[in-house]
């Protein structure tokens, strides 16, 4: 029996189905883990993601390093915001080499815990880290004053404010987490490796642009309500695509039909379950965030109300009792 014949006789069919996916095509596609000693041993050691990944944590190791023994523990970076980065980098290393990502390829709910992963939990957790500000200082001195030279050219800076604005990176993170799930481009993932590589990589890029613009971006004190009806639409938008997904009658992405049922679900079932994680949790993520940037709405007023009463009110006291 060919490989492709006995994976698919793994998944609980006798033959090859006829059509496009009885090919070489088709041999692609029912290719991964079928059960857990095979997910186990599933590791993805992609060089063009372990790479980055790895330089990356050099380059903020070093920076924190530098920082902490000329200033101090906790200076430039707190330790919280230092613990939340590398929360983060691990976050992506779960999401991009551990079996999860090779899982993805069989499992549509995967797939979506997948991309959880990388746009709810590791994104807002790498921008509270201050990742540019360790990395820059983490450089070696003549490579760092370069690279501020050439990201303080005044084009750079028009481009780097338009996409931190607020509205922006919503309006970026809408549409490149609607478009990949348009069937015909989510399918085109499961078929080449460069279009999957493409969608994490976009996945990734909005999801910072946006947590970046509501956390750490310049408008964030001053539109501090407004970041928070971003997140309540953003919980909107993606919890509606997700309970389509959800309640869809037959399945979107046919390419799942003949690897679901290696793993005891049909597709149909296996698209609710991505459905559902893509609703619920990742819902739940945008309104605690919201909820907690009210908070902190409400902790920054307070705060300039006291600031005001400890230095403006006793000097217009003394002024009204002065003869």
């Amino acid at each position: 029996m060919a490989p492709a014949e006995s994976a698919y006789a793994h998944a609980g069919h006798e033959e090859l189905p006829a059509g496009p996916y009885s090919s070489s095509a088709h041999r692609k596609l029912i290719s991964g883990p079928r059960n857990w000693s095979e997910l186990a041993r599933a590791w993805e050691f992609d060089p063009w993601v372990v790479f980055p990944l790895a330089i990356s944590a050099c380059l903020y190791a070093q920076g924190l390093s530098r920082m902490w023994r000329d200033a101090g523990a906790g200076h430039g970076v707190r330790r919280w915001e230092a613990a939340a980065f590398w929360i983060g980098w691990l976050t992506l290393v779960t999401a991009l080499i551990s079996p999860l990502h090779r899982w993805g390829g069989m499992l549509f709910s995967a797939h979506m815990t997948q991309h959880e992963l990388l746009m709810l939990v590791a994104a807002p957790l790498l921008v509270l880290g201050k990742p540019l500000v360790a990395m820059l200082k983490g450089l070696p001195a003549g490579w760092a004053r370069r690279l501020v030279k050439w990201t303080s050219a005044a084009w750079w800076r028009r481009v780097w404010h338009a996409l931190i604005n607020p509205l922006v990176a919503w309006l970026v993170h809408a549409i490149v987490l609607w478009a990949w799930h348009i069937p015909a481009l989510f399918q085109a993932t499961l078929r080449s490796d460069l279009v999957h590589a493409l969608q994490h990589l976009s996945f990734v890029l909005s999801a910072l642009l946006f947590w970046w613009a509501v956390i750490q971006g310049p408008h964030r004190a001053v539109n501090f309500g407004a970041a928070v009806l971003y997140m309540f639409t953003t919980a909107l938008h993606s919890g509606f695509l997700g309970a389509l997904i959800t309640f869809a009658t037959t399945p979107w992405y046919p390419a799942y039909a003949d690897k679901a049922p290696a793993w005891g679900l049909t597709a149909l079932e296996d698209q609710q379950i991505g459905g559902a994680i893509m609703w619920i949790p990742a819902c739940t993520v945008y309104i605690v965030a919201g909820l907690a940037m009210v908070v902190g709405w409400l902790r920054s007023s307070e705060e300039r109300v006291r600031r005001w009463e400890t230095t403006q009110l006793p000097q217009s006291l003394t002024v009204n009792a002065s003869p």
